[in-house]
This record gives structure tokens, C-alpha cells and sequence, in this order.
């Protein structure tokens, strides 16, 4: 079953058990979103990717221009732990992490999240892959990927029980919106993939596909 299709059916359950009105907040909340995006620049594939430098789990220092020495690197940016479609993602990336590393790659998977909630995401989902920790969102607004929350969309967090400032150690009601890049060794970005709709991700295998094609390519 591919990640697409899992969330499709995650979204089509969970729409069973929301209230009609908290489904039209997402609806104009995405819509809301879009409008916003589609006035932003956008990093396409040619640019070259914004560096970095980030913690992940271990305490460990990452640097994006040093981690691109070994290889092309497959970056995703996630909203955290609490998010159940980030979930059925990051379990999805596990699942072809041996062809990605057989590929020479490597997945760099990014958060706002404090590190112990990042330590709390890999044992959860059982990642064997590194979780780095964006805190203050440097990282996410130099891929033009942060947005603030909307009270309305606040509010039903809250009632879930999702206090996002909390998992992210600052006081600021932000996000960033998913994103899936592809970074060749050189540091060009050979695929951007930011979707508003937080229930749509970039599929596992077409993202292998891209990497696949940096070998014939180069």
C-alpha cells in the first residue's frame, strides 16, 4: 500500500469522528493557507539549498553542506510527534531507508520539536533514521516553510490536547508546513515538494525515483 493511500484512509476515518464544523475550519484553513503560500517565494529545483546546522538526538552537530560530502540527501521538514499524518510518513520513510542508503543517500528528517520530543517521535514510530530539531524555526523560515496558526485551528488543538509551543520549547503558535526536498551532492535542489493540505505527502518511492536519477543524470 502506498503513503498516499494510507492517508486517505486515516483522513477518511477520522472524518467519521470530527464534527462537521471543525471540518470546514480545516477546509478554509488550508484554503487560507494556500492563498498565503502562493505569494511566497518558493526554493525550486535548480536553487541552491539553504545550509544548516542542527542537533539531532545524540546531541550531535549536522551540517547540511558536510552530510551532502557522502552523498545526496533526502530533507524532510515534519510538523511532530502528535501529528498522526506525520506519523504514517516518517513510518513510511522507514520502510525504504535501506534503498536510500543503498542509493549512497541519506534522510534528514526536520522538526521544530524539542529534542527529547524528537527522541519521543523515534521511539514511537521506531525510526532508524537521524531526527534533527529546528528549534526557533531558522531552518524551517530559510525554506519559506513556517506559518503561524490561526485561532480557530488553535482551538481545536487545544481541545485535542495538542499544546504545540509545549512540544516546541517556544511560546509561538507555529508550524511549518510539510515539506519533502531531494539535495544533490553539489547542494542543488533536485526536488521541492511543499503541499499546504497537511494530509498529502510526497510518496517514498518517487523520492527514491529522484535519486535514482542523479546517478544517471551525473
Amino acid at each position: 500500500m502506498n503513503l498516499q493511500i494510507e492517508l486517505y484512509k486515516f483522513h477518511q476515518e477520522s472524518l467519521k469522528k470530527t464534527p462537521p464544523e471543525r471540518a470546514v475550519i480545516f477546509s478554509d484553513f488550508i484554503e487560507g493557507l494556500s492563498e498565503e503560500f502562493r505569494n511566497r517565494r518558493q526554493l525550486r529545483i535548480g536553487d541552491f539549498a539553504p545550509d544548516f546546522t542542527l542537533k539531532n538526538t545524540k546531541g550531535e552537530t549536522i551540517i547540511l553542506s558536510e552530510q551532502l560530502k557522502n552523498g545526496p540527501v533526502l530533507l524532510k521538514f515534519f510538523r511532530g510527534y502528535w501529528c498522526p499524518y506525520c506519523g504514517l510518513e516518517l513510518r513510511a520513510y522507514q520502510k525504504v531507508v535501506n534503498k536510500i542508503r543503498a542509493l549512497g543517500g541519506t534522510i534528514l528528517a526536520i522538526s521544530p520539536q524539542t529534542l527529547a520530543a524528537s527522541q519521543k517521535t523515534i521511539d514511537r514510530h521506531d525510526l532508524t533514521y537521524a531526527l534533527l530539531s529546528d528549534n526557533g524555526f531558522q531552518t524551517a523560515q530559510d525554506y519559506g516553510l513556517v506559518f503561524t496558526v490561526p485561532d480557530a485551528v488553535k482551538q481545536i488543538y487545544l481541545q485535542s490536547g495538542y499544546v504545540i509551543p509545549e512540544h516546541n520549547g517556544i511560546e509561538e503558535w507555529l508550524l511549518p508546513v510539510p515539506a519533502t526536498f531531494v539535495i544533490d551532492r553539489r547542494g542543488y535542489i533536485a526536488l521541492s515538494y511543499v503541499n499546504v493540505d497537511f494530509r498529502v505527502r510526497y510518496e517514498p518511492e518517487d523520492a527514491i525515483a529522484i535519486l535514482l536519477s542523479l546517478f544517471v543524470d551525473h
